[in-house]
């Protein structure tokens, strides 16, 4: 049974989400409209057990519903709120300071944000 979630946990969820480079892509395919693992598999370059994993991780955020179709599952994004959320989130404009070291030594942003030498 779905329950109504506390704004933190919204923001934690959402966060959780998008942390992954391979869940916001995802993310950013079912944006477009909805998604199967194996076509989302082809079109990202995974694996189908990578895409079906981070699709399991989706749905536990709240972020994805499945709906079967048949033998096979359809994936789409849950509420059209996170939707609109998400093309808000893409229209942001960072203010990177390119002379200011990361503050998280476990820094995985592809993105080189440290000093160059």
């Amino acid at each position: 049974m779905l329950t109504s979630a506390s704004r933190v946990d919204v923001m934690n969820r959402l966060g959780r989400a998008m942390t992954d480079r391979t869940r916001s892509r995802i993310l950013l395919e079912l944006l477009d409209g909805p998604g199967y693992p194996g076509r989302l598999a082809e079109t990202l370059g995974l694996t189908r057990s990578n895409v079906s994993n981070h699709l399991t991780c989706l749905r536990g955020c709240g972020i994805v519903v499945a709906v079967p179709e048949g033998r096979s599952t359809r994936y789409e994004i849950a509420d059209p709120n996170i939707g609109t959320a998400l093309h808000a989130l893409l229209d942001v404009v960072l203010a990177v300071d390119d002379g200011v070291d990361c503050v998280d030594d476990d820094c995985d942003v592809p993105i080189d944000c440290a000093v160059s030498a």
